[in-house]
């Protein structure tokens, strides 16, 4: 498989070993990591701030030897680069005799060449730090170009640049930017930069590594980008500060590669950006650009060549709608509260006396019975305002009704048991239809009959018929039109399957043992609407996933078309990596083509849904989740 289709950079931050203002030391440390993160097929790779001579020479940055000194070993490692792909940005000082004036500054380098110096701004004179004693900031120099003493006529662009590559663009920064009242990252986000790369040196106090970590996954969230950060390492703890040499990779909030603290030696992580997934957030989210800024920076252009041995390091969630297990009883309490207080507040506001609910001992019902009950809870009503109603068919199998009747019992709510055999049966009759014809007419009469049973209960008691449907099954459009597809109140509408799984599994350890086995038993009972009959040993004769394929697999393809917009293309890609070990690419290529193919067809369904509460961030409710043409065709 070839990672160039799929939209990830490789990119890679470096923490080396530093021998304070010995420049020629520094230069083979910073080079010994850069061939690690080229042969690990980096894009990019990124030093802490000043690496080249060292952050804490302080008033030596002042001695001419030692500025030459950062220029020699820079000029070392522009003719390391020659030939190479990966983009080295390394930390230096810069020197400009004609302003009588030192910078502090990223020098970043590719193929042999300076393709642009980015100085500090925001220079550091707290805790210990007097940078203004030394460096100037780069907010005060007007000049786009800047002649660099190291290769004769080298001219280069310096001052804020986002640089642009083939792949990605980026941005970089310097010190305690995201403490800034106005980031430096955030303008340079604005003007176009996807990566930022935040070279830094922090001392390290306690509880400091935490709060920095915690401070620039949040700014990654908010700025829907990359941040990369290095600071300062082994070599640089004197006086009074100690440097723990952290690192650390976050992508769009979520931090997926860090360093160890306090190592003697030089470090490096590596990991890939989704470039293309924080691309299509951004166009989802249109106050990324903001008008006026585009000129705040200028644009260099880098010519690197794709650099990829073919292997994905980013881990493909398989499960996207499925919390972590660190989060999961957290979330899982969340969705709970979210779908019972809508339902609480829909039965309060209509005034409804009950809520009715078909209850058939699979997984769907199962959640939205649970969902009831807590709102019944909620408002300080009886449980047996709600009326639960089993309706056997031709396809209910022992261990779904017995599961139902349990539940119901167990949950303290009123029971029915009406049967929907001999209503279907004189309905064949009335419309001349063969019931040994086991086809789409034979499911869906049991599928309306049903529904018409509920809706006519609610009438009776004046009633609130409350939907069982879930996210994966609207996707698909695996509902009987008119059938269990209508509903007063749908509260699974925004639960996709792989969650309405967990969630049923989570509220096992919350109940008595009777209903914690029976939840357990339907957690583990084949996806089935029980359609038709059983097999000759009484088990489910109709299995949904046989049919329209695995809900993980539905689940995964669902979330990418329509939380990052992605291709077939792209997502069969990224389901290839994400279930490499669980089914071979042929099978995801047919589930993925049963699932465009149906998600388009099905539309006119979604159209016209019942009000159900806004749950997670993918949602087909027409109201404002998800807008299509019932008659697109692009699949």
């Amino acid at each position: 498989m070839n990672t160039d289709l799929w939209g990830f950079a490789r990119v890679a931050a470096a923490v080396p070993h530093v021998h304070l203002a010995d420049c020629a030391a520094n230069e083979k440390e910073i080079a010994h990591l850069y061939l690690q993160a080229e042969a690990a097929h980096a894009q990019i790779v990124c030093f802490p701030e000043l690496s080249v001579t060292g952050y804490t020479c302080a008033d030596l940055f002042l001695n001419q030897q030692l500025i030459a000194a950062s220029y020699k070993a820079i000029e070392g490692l522009v003719t390391l680069t020659h030939g190479r792909a990966a983009i080295l940005v390394v930390g230096a000082p810069l020197y400009l005799p004609e302003k009588g004036q030192l910078y502090d500054c990223a020098y970043v380098i590719h193929d042999g060449h300076i393709k642009g110096i980015v100085p500090k701004h925001a220079l550091a004179n707290t805790r210990g730090k007097q940078e203004s004693r030394w460096f100037t900031s780069g907010c005060y120099h007007q000049a786009d170009k800047v002649m660099v003493p190291i290769q004769e006529g080298c001219v280069v662009p310096f001052g804020d640049i986002v640089f642009s590559t083939r792949d990605f663009t980026f941005a970089i920064c310097a010190g305690e930017d995201a403490d800034q009242i106005i980031p430096r990252s955030a303008v340079a986000v604005h003007c176009g930069a996807e990566i930022i790369l935040n070279i830094a040196a922090m001392p390290e106090v306690l509880g400091a590594r935490e709060h920095r970590l915690s401070k620039n996954c949040e700014h990654s969230h908010r700025l829907q980008c990359a941040y990369v950060y290095a600071s300062a390492g082994w070599g640089e703890s004197t006086t009074d500060a100690v440097y723990a040499g952290d690192a650390h990779i976050c992508d769009r909030g979520e931090l997926i590669a860090s360093s160890q603290a306090f190592l003697m030696e030089g470090q490096l992580i590596c990991q890939d950006i989704h470039i293309e997934a924080l691309r299509a957030k951004r166009l989802q989210q249109h106050h990324i650009s903001s008008p006026g800024m585009d000129g705040a920076y200028k644009q260099v252009y880098i010519n690197n060549q794709p650099h990829t041995d073919g292997t994905l390091l980013r881990k493909i969630n398989p499960l996207p709608f499925v919390p972590a297990s660190d989060k999961q009883q957290q979330l899982c309490e969340e969705v709970f509260q979210l779908q019972a207080t809508a339902l609480a507040h829909r039965w309060s506001h209509t005034k409804a006396s009950t809520l009715v609910i078909g209850v058939s001992g699979g997984l769907d019902s199962t959640l939205a019975l649970l969902v009831a009950a807590l709102a019944c809870d909620k408002l300080g009503r009886e449980r047996t305002d709600i009326i639960a109603i089993t309706m056997p068919g031709f396809g209910t199998t022992g261990r779904t009704y017995q599961n139902a009747l349990t539940l119901m019992k167990e949950l303290g709510v009123s029971m029915r048991e009406i049967s929907i055999k001999a209503a279907a049966l004189q309905h064949f009759a009335d419309i001349g239809h063969d019931v040994s014809v086991h086809d789409v007419t034979y499911e869906n009469t049991q599928a309306r009959e049903r529904t018409q049973i509920l809706m006519d209960v609610a009438n009776q008691t004046n009633g609130l018929v409350v939907g069982t449907g879930d996210l994966s099954e609207l996707a698909l459009g695996w509902a009987t039109y008119n059938g269990d597809h209508m509903s007063m109140y749908g509260v699974n509408a925004d639960i996709p399957k792989t969650l309405v799984r967990t969630l049923v599994q989570y509220a096992a350890s919350k109940f008595s043992q009777a209903i914690s086995t029976a939840l357990l038993d339907i957690v583990t009972t084949p996806v089935s609407p029980e359609l038709l009959p059983a097999d000759h040993a009484g088990n489910i004769a109709q299995v949904t996933e046989d049919i329209v394929g695995p809900y993980e697999l539905h689940d995964f393809f669902l979330y990418y078309f329509v939380n990052m917009g992605f291709s077939k293309a792209k997502i069969q890609h990224l389901a290839q990596w994400a279930f490499h070990n669980t089914y071979p690419a042929e099978v995801i290529d047919k589930w993925l083509t049963t699932f465009m193919r149906r998600f388009f067809t099905q539309q006119f369904k979604r159209s016209c849904l019942p009000d159900g509460p806004r749950v997670g961030t993918v949602g087909l409710s027409p109201r404002g989740a998800w807008s299509m043409p019932s008659d697109a065709h692009l699949w």
